[in-house]
């Protein structure tokens, strides 16, 4: 491939478009070449509507040149945009020759077929007018082409445009799309706009999130709960089936999330696809905001419409540090000491590990049996739970589940294969901690099984009291 002589700024003529006025985009060449000076020509495929300024110019060695693209004033908005089908540019270079004295137009005339290197640039039309003028004509293909295009077009718009651009997208007879495409793309509102101006949910719920958004809202649940008593539930939901906890758990937004869910929100609601607000935040590997959803109680199990969990999701991006807190088990402990069996059964059904253990060592075994939870030790025990897992004391879950007084979840642990005589770091047994405490008839339960007082006895039982 033939080497480049210079590099052009842009891939496109990109023009703020205003009706009746001059527009101007700046173009650079940058000459690659080190020895010799480099000449251009600029021309246009649409004479009638543009002017190039300067139309020839040279670039000395490792220098830049700029040339100006000039729309003239047009009385009609273009037929298409933001890119124009019949409006291109060409340029052409080729090293000068200095000997030459006819004219940069005549030398390049001159040269053989073939001999330059061209460059072809295409026209898009920009700008807030062109903008403003898709949004109400309802064009959401145009919108989004632009805003792709212009990635500030929206953050430079002052609060009084940007809430006005919403109202007219507001105004549209379809307005959903609209309006969801603007705020997801960044349209900052400071005005509230009153619910009772909203004739429908999705814009409702984006405009819930705009509202969280803005600095009043984060940290702060009476600001929430003035946007319930405003807006309604915190449920409602966008044409793709998003709740506002959907969008703050796919921006990062971890105080908006938390607050929502502490305001009462579902924290395992679905949108169209299936998917969760813990789904999104894995997939986006957004730790924080995955150890706040855990903490909050969400679910990571809950498959999308493909029957893939948030566990799938961080394992096929490689996010192994989501994995691994998906898998560490906190949400198994959580279940398992709230006694929430169906819950813990899914959990554990689905990949979350039994081996977490929190910082007095606490299994999801231990919580459960010192909570007296029977039915959740014995899923627990169906699933392979290691009986004589301990804890920072040396703790069996047997000693818990008698220290928690639940005989029945003594005889579940102990017909489950448990050891009677297990002794935790102070030497003490289930039977002695029994007897300590004064519970008869689960000591009577454990000499029915072989416990002894004598595999271990202790003088003071002060640590049971």
């Amino acid at each position: 491939m033939e080497k480049p002589l210079v590099e052009v700024s842009d891939t496109e003529i990109r023009l703020d478009f205003v009706l009746n006025s001059k527009c101007r985009a700046n173009i650079r060449l940058r000459s690659l070449s080190a020895t010799t000076p480099i000449a251009f020509k600029v021309q246009t495929s649409s004479p009638h509507k543009f002017l190039v300024n300067p139309p020839t110019g040279f670039i000395p060695p490792l220098s830049i040149a700029t040339f100006q693209i000039i729309l003239k004033p047009q009385t009609h908005v273009p037929s298409s945009f933001p890119r124009s089908p019949s409006d291109r540019f060409l340029i052409k270079t080729a090293p000068f020759v200095a000997n030459s004295s006819d004219s940069l137009n005549s030398w390049f005339s001159s040269l053989p077929h073939g001999s330059t290197q061209d460059f072809k640039l295409k026209v898009a039309f920009l700008g807030h007018f062109l903008l403003r003028h898709a949004v109400g004509s309802g064009d959401v293909d145009s919108v989004r082409n632009m805003i792709k295009r212009q990635r500030s077009i929206l953050a430079e718009l002052s609060p009084k445009n940007a809430e006005s651009l919403l109202r007219v997208a507001t105004e549209l007879n379809d307005p959903e799309n609209m309006v969801n495409l603007l705020l997801e793309a960044g349209l900052k509102i400071e005005a509230r706009v009153e619910a009772d101006n909203l004739s429908f949910y999705p814009v409702g719920s984006q405009l819930v999130w705009n509202d969280m958004q803005s600095e009043t809202a984060f940290d702060r649940t009476d600001e929430i709960s003035d946007l319930v008593e405003r807006f309604g539930p915190l449920d409602l939901r966008d044409n793709a089936g998003r709740t506002p906890l959907h969008l703050a758990a796919s921006k990062g937004d971890i105080s908006c999330a938390r607050a929502l869910l502490e305001s009462g929100t579902d924290k395992n609601c679905r949108s169209k696809d299936g998917r969760t607000a813990i789904y999104r935040a894995a997939a986006n590997g957004d730790r924080r905001m995955v150890e706040m959803l855990i903490e909050m109680d969400a679910d990571p199990t809950i498959a999308d419409n493909r029957g893939r969990s948030a566990f799938d999701a961080a394992r096929d991006k490689g996010y192994e540090e989501i994995v691994e807190i998906l898998e560490r088990g906190e949400a198994v402990l959580t279940a398992a000491r709230r006694g929430d069996s169906k819950h813990l059964q899914s959990l554990l059904t689905k990949g979350a590990t039994l081996n977490y253990n929190d910082q007095y060592g606490f299994s999801a075994l231990h919580a459960a049996a010192i909570k007296g939870h029977k039915n959740t030790v014995e899923t627990l025990i169906q699933f392979g739970v290691n009986l004589e897992c301990r804890d920072n004391e040396g703790n069996v879950p047997l000693h818990l589940a008698v220290a928690g007084g639940s005989l029945e979840t003594v005889e579940v642990l102990v017909e489950n294969g448990a050891n009677c005589n297990a002794e935790n770091n102070h030497g003490a047994t289930p039977i002695l901690m029994a007897k300590a405490i004064g519970y008869d008839g689960i000591t009577e339960f454990l000499v029915s099984r072989g416990a002894s007082f004598s595999s271990s006895p202790l003088d003071d039982f002060s640590y049971f009291s």
